[in-house]
């Protein structure tokens, strides 16, 4: 969330920075209409509240000379009564500003790109595509063929968009997770943490997917709670509401939850296959940091990403996210796009965001340094990755270790988790 304050005195440059963002100029347009009727209200008041003071001396001063204070009186009741009214009205336009602020975007940083998705940047590529010498399949093709996935199953359980894994691409899926969970904690410093996979109205608001993209969402009938999206949600909010020591930062948590979307905006998009899922499995990074130190901070998550791409052996390519493509809450986002021959095309694999201290003043985490502004506390600044998303991942494997016999070969790195070489017909680990 934006700060109130700092919106009033910079709005022309909140202003500017907003331009490429979709339905920001509207939502600054009614900022404007609320808080100048908000700030005639409460100038009326004030001016009210002087005059009742001047009234009340007046019925004090009759009274002391044994007049008749009568009209004063009303007079000073009338008053009273209009303060109430604005008072009222103060505090309605006080919640319609709050539902403003919550609707306004993050600022986008000034080393974010102009535009939208075609203005994107790409910022370093990595591997080189394999030379197939035979016209490899899309995962939806080979991995029925194989035994490895199932969506006509899945479908009959629940519908469309969720898929069954069997024999050796549930393994995949399990060993993928072990495996990227080991190189965060072991590798990149982070800390594992088993969280709910459900989460409050407060915590998505915290995270900002409230109240903007409840569509988005499941929510649980008859609650207040709703299933994850992503893992960020719980682990933002472990420390909602907390002043953490600055001793404890820089802080990296990491977390494997299933993750549940509506896919309310996806329009028809890579419908088939498990690319869309309403159901899928992620491994997240969430760092809270220092501000001075956030960027930093960020491009030492997309390179954590990045490493489990490069271990597996899996082309990407990274670019930097354009002012009309940001998520609601970043202030600048890396994606980072593995290759899939099987679809001929980059897929995105990975988001990583610095939301600045957006998230932190909706959530209200902060930090104190006992040494730094008399101890004062400040708001920290948040970010969070994927590392990845497994089920993804698990089609980029599918696609890009595919052979010509219809196999499929095991990376180098997996094959301790899974004590096999290669995926045989009917699911089968050899």
């Amino acid at each position: 969330m934006l700060d109130l304050a700092y919106l009033r005195k910079n709005f022309a440059h909140v202003e500017e920075r907003l331009k490429a963002r979709r339905g920001a100029a509207e939502l600054l347009g009614r900022f404007v209409e609320v808080d100048q009727e908000r700030r005639a209200a409460v100038s009326e008041i004030e001016n009210l509240k002087a005059r009742r003071n001047t009234l009340s001396a007046e019925v004090a001063k009759a009274k002391r000379a044994g007049e008749d204070a009568a009209a004063a009186v009303q007079q000073s009741r009338e008053v009273g009564e209009q303060i109430k009214g604005l008072e009222d009205n103060v505090k309605a336009l006080d919640e319609a500003l709050a539902g403003v602020l919550h609707g306004l975007p993050n600022l986008p940083h000034e080393t974010v790109p102009a535009g939208g998705e075609a203005d994107n940047v790409e910022v370093r590529r990595w591997g080189t595509h394999r030379d197939f010498d035979f016209e490899p399949k899309a995962h939806w093709d080979l991995g029925p063929e194989l035994g490895i996935v199932n969506f006509e199953q899945a479908a009959k359980i629940t519908g469309a968009r969720f898929a069954v894994y069997w024999n050796a691409g549930a393994k995949l899926e399990r060993a993928l997770m072990n495996f990227m969970l080991d190189v965060h904690t072991r590798e990149h410093g982070y800390t594992e943490v088993l969280p709910p996979f459900v989460a409050n109205s407060a915590s998505l608001f915290g995270t900002g997917q409230l109240p903007k993209f409840a569509q988005d969402l499941f929510k649980l009938e008859g609650t207040d709670y709703w299933l994850i999206p992503t893992a960020e949600v719980p682990l933002t909010n472990l420390f909602g509401g907390d002043t953490l020591d600055v001793g404890r930062l820089p802080l990296k948590l990491t977390a494997f939850t299933p993750c549940f979307r509506s896919e309310a905006g996806s329009y028809g998009r890579d419908v088939r296959g498990i690319i869309r899922q309403h159901q899928f499995q992620k491994v997240e990074m969430v760092k809270f940091v220092l501000p001075e130190h956030s960027y930093d901070e960020l491009e030492s998550l997309t390179h954590d990403a990045e490493d489990i791409l490069e271990r597996l052996g899996l082309p990407y390519r990274t670019v930097v996210l354009a002012t009309g493509d940001l998520g609601f809450s970043s202030a600048k986002t890396y994606d980072i796009e593995v290759w899939l021959p099987g679809m001929n095309e980059f897929k995105e694999i990975s988001s990583c965001s610095n939301f600045e201290d957006f998230q932190a003043r909706r959530a209200k985490i902060r930090y104190r340094d006992p040494a730094a502004q008399k101890g004062k506390s400040q708001l920290v600044h948040t970010l969070n990755g994927s590392g990845l998303a497994i089920g993804r991942t698990w089609v980029a494997i599918v696609e890009n270790y595919q052979q010509k016999d219809g196999t499929v070969l095991i990376p180098d790195v997996l094959r301790p988790y899974l004590n096999a070489e290669r995926i045989l017909p009917g699911g089968v680990l050899q």
